[in-house]
């Protein structure tokens, strides 16, 4: 017994995954473009550095930064993870600025490990409080971003048994 039209669902059942990934990636590029939008805004700007180094890229992130948020590899394939990212070799303390630092002391070869800091001769760092720009961003973010690579799945998916 032959099934009717089982060479045109084959076909489409093929094109499924190039269709998929196409409109998957556009919608991580845009969610992607959305987290890094609003962790810009929410930097602070002193010298414009750290903000300016806030971005997302396909694959491994420049050297220097720090890596906020990776994605899975879309449809088993390895090259196409996207990272979203902050800091280079100008705004090394991004991570600093995101989750601030403790009071340390600044004599030269003082153990950073120590717990009598107060103790220590030279000057004394007070830390740094955290300024967080990134996660903040992330997190109000996230389930959005996830919406929208769901409903890029299933409009891929009509537009395929379309036939377009």
């Amino acid at each position: 017994m032959a099934i009717l039209g089982l060479p045109s669902l084959r076909r489409k059942l093929r094109a499924m995954p190039d269709a998929a990934k196409a409109e998957i990636m556009l919608a991580m590029e845009a969610g992607a473009e959305e987290i890094c939008a609003m962790a810009r805004n929410l930097a602070p700007v002193e010298d414009g550095d750290l903000r300016d180094s806030i971005g997302w890229t396909w694959g491994a992130p420049p050297k220097g930064s720090i890596v906020i948020a990776k994605s899975r590899p879309v449809m088993n394939s390895g090259d196409l993870r996207l990272t979203i990212y902050a800091g280079n070799d100008r705004a090394f303390y991004a991570r600093w600025v995101e989750f601030g630092t403790q009071a340390h002391s600044l004599a030269k070869g003082a153990d950073a490990s120590s717990r009598r800091r107060k103790s220590l001769p030279g000057r004394q760092h007070p830390g740094a409080k955290a300024t967080p720009f990134f996660f903040p961003s992330y997190r109000a973010n996230r389930k959005r971003m996830k919406s929208r690579v769901s409903r890029a799945i299933t409009k891929a998916a009509k537009k395929v048994a379309a036939g377009k």
